[in-house]
């Protein structure tokens, strides 16, 4: 017998077969869509072309790098752990460069205090300590007279090479190109005092751009000397290529950090600013003679 609650109760079910069936409907369309552009939506990502490169290549490269830097200015802060300079652990300061090697660094307080003065001119070099009220001064290739300051400023001048190309290839030395995984890497060797020829640099390149992103000193032994990586690599000046490849372009890491090998401590220095290849001064560089 027909009644308005039994054609509710029909109504109800009929909408509700209706809905089921418009879900499905929908459903199907949507899965249609997803294997019609699953090329685009699940498509595995493209791996990154790696470039090939020669151990010639590299090694002309890494000379470009450093005839391409005459001169530098630069601002950055540093962080310092494990006490590897016992003069602060944050340090605001300041680089000057001059090609081949004249540098200047000095450091400074948050607040603006000067904590060093370090001077490197040709065969001499002088370390201003205003807080100590001292002044050393004497050859780079013998720091002795500097103490346990010896090494951190000796850490310093290598990680500001990469920053600064001065990370050539020298005559003396040799090279033996091994390809690791998506990094070359460049093994340096050199004389030795007994008259062997020992490894003491590995220089590992990323493969899109061949920046050396990092760089290993061993000593004579072939213990670790210190682990230095580079990052964050900006263009700087005016986009000048460093050869006739535009794709070479002028451009430095902002960002280095330098684990002591000996277990002292770690460095890391965060550049705020690069101006390279405008005129210094003699004020700029501090190169007056040694006292």
């Amino acid at each position: 017998m027909w009644s308005w609650r039994s054609a509710q109760v029909k109504s109800k079910k009929l909408k509700g077969r209706s809905e089921g069936v418009s879900l499905l409907a929908f459903s199907l369309v949507a899965l249609a869509l997803v294997t019609l552009s699953g090329c685009t939506l699940f498509a595995p990502r493209e791996e990154v072309q790696l470039k090939q490169a020669t151990v010639e290549e590299l090694t002309v490269l890494l000379s470009e790098r450093e005839a391409a830097i005459q001169t530098m200015k630069g601002l950055f802060s540093a962080k310092v752990r494990g006490g590897i300079i016992p003069i602060a652990s944050r340090v605001e300061g300041s680089l000057y460069y001059r090609r081949p090697n004249a540098m200047r660094l000095r450091g400074f307080t948050p607040v603006g205090a000067e904590l060093f003065e370090f001077v490197q001119a040709n065969d001499q070099f002088r370390l201003r300590l205003p807080t100590m009220g001292r002044v050393l001064s004497g050859n780079p290739s013998d720091m002795s007279e500097m103490g346990k300051l010896a090494r951190p400023f000796q850490l310093s001048v290598w990680a500001m090479g990469g920053v600064l190309g001065t990370g050539k290839i020298s005559q003396d030395e040799t090279v033996v190109l091994v390809e690791e995984g998506d990094r070359y890497r460049l093994d340096v060797f050199g004389p030795s005092p007994n008259g062997t020829r020992l490894m003491h640099r590995q220089l590992w390149f990323e493969r899109q751009a061949f920046h050396v992103v990092r760089e290993d000193r061993l000593t004579e032994s072939g213990t670790m000397e210190a682990t230095i990586q580079y990052e964050d690599f900006r263009t700087i000046g005016e986009s000048k290529a460093v050869s006739n490849d535009d794709d070479r372009l002028l451009q430095r890491p902002f960002k280095i950090l330098l684990e002591d090998g000996r277990g002292q401590g770690s460095v890391q220095v965060t550049f705020h600013e690069m101006t390279p290849n405008l005129p210094l001064t003699a004020t700029d560089l501090a190169q007056a003679s040694p006292q």
